[in-house]
């Protein structure tokens, strides 16, 4: 099996290892850095990042590294209901949120001006940054942005979770199609249905796409080793996306807290909700978890939901509580090895080579 594949050469990268991109605040100019320097394709969720930062950021990552990384945002900012909430609006939101304040010494919160921060300003910044690689979750984006990064060299990559989604962004003409399957952690990146209706596993959503678009393809859910990386190729992917395993890592950006519960014996069992953001996500069950999900049809929609929890999340992180911050995590949790990414790397490199 050769490991040169069409998506490695086109990347640049030296070997078919793409670490999963994470929203939230926890990728790191370190995390990214340590695996493209180590000949993989570091990623960056700056869904989060303003506008203005991006170019800031992009600097960042270059002085850490020369090789290929990518920055990633979500096509998709709000959903209905989300993009403006009245003062009446948000203060019948609160009280959901307000005895996680209080335990967490917070005041109650004044409505800002943006719950999320708008993709067409991100990507305008994002293509003056010209990252070496774009790639994005939650839609497909305008034909004049994707014409734009070509333009620009900057290469693109987009999250499909059924058939139907990779065969629009074959038709839009991305560069890479990443097959996302429901074993992956965080962000189900859904875009054409339903969230609940969009749950391909990662072997079967693989194979179907590979024969059915022109793009190349790369698999991500269900993969922390160099077993995973191995079948994924032999099943028609180019390349491998690995999620857990880097956020399990010291240079990411999670607690501790989040880490231990990670490389602990203790977790066998994630599930689908809403409860953190408003978007379906892989998540480890924790207080915030089991009493927001009964309220779920309560919550206010995405981003408004994902703010008031960011709020919570900052405080419970400061203090490395995991009971009160969104811990995400893959299936393949239980399989973890390591703890930094020289490690993870050089493990999987030495069984890829």
């Amino acid at each position: 099996m050769s490991f040169q594949t069409q998506a490695v050469q086109r990347l640049g990268i030296q070997h078919p290892i793409i670490q999963g991109p994470f929203g939230g605040g926890i990728s790191t100019v370190e995390l990214v850095s340590a695996v493209s320097n180590r000949g993989g394709l570091g990623s960056f969720g700056a869904h989060i990042v303003a506008p203005e930062d991006i170019g800031t950021l992009r600097a960042e990552i270059g002085k850490a590294t020369s090789s290929p990384f990518a920055l990633n945002l979500w096509v998709s900012d709000h959903d209905p209901g989300g993009l403006h909430l009245s003062q009446e609006e948000f203060d019948r939101y609160f009280p959901i949120f307000e005895p996680y304040f209080n335990e967490l010494g917070l005041e109650k919160p004044e409505p800002p001006e943006l719950y999320h921060y708008r993709f067409e300003e991100q990507v305008e910044a994002l293509l003056e940054a010209r990252p070496p690689v774009f790639s994005f979750v939650f839609g497909v984006p305008s034909d004049k942005v994707l014409a734009e990064c070509k333009r620009r060299g900057i290469l693109t990559a987009g999250a499909a979770t059924t058939i139907a989604e990779a065969e629009a962004l074959d038709a839009a003409g991305v560069d890479l199609i990443v097959a996302t399957g429901f074993e992956a952690g965080g962000h189900r990146p859904s875009f054409l249905a339903a969230a609940e209706d969009s749950l391909f596993g990662t072997l079967a959503l693989t194979q179907i796409i590979e024969e059915r678009v022109k793009a190349p393809v790369v698999s991500a859910g269900g993969i922390a080793d160099s077993r995973g990386v191995r079948a994924a190729l032999e099943l028609g992917a180019q390349a491998a996306q690995i999620g857990t395993a880097f956020l399990a890592c010291a240079e990411s950006g999670t607690t501790d807290a989040h880490r231990t519960l990670l490389h602990g014996d203790a977790l066998l069992d994630t599930d689908l909700s809403r409860s953190f953001t408003g978007r379906l996500a892989r998540v480890i069950p924790n207080r915030l978890y089991d009493e927001l999900r009964p309220k779920a049809d309560e919550l206010p929609p995405f981003p408004v939901q994902g703010w008031f929890i960011s709020k919570i999340k900052a405080a419970a992180m400061a203090a490395n509580r995991s009971d009160l911050i969104t811990l995400y995590s893959g299936q393949i949790a239980p399989n973890l090895r390591h703890r930094n990414v020289p490690d993870l790397m050089d493990a999987l490199i030495q069984d890829l080579t």
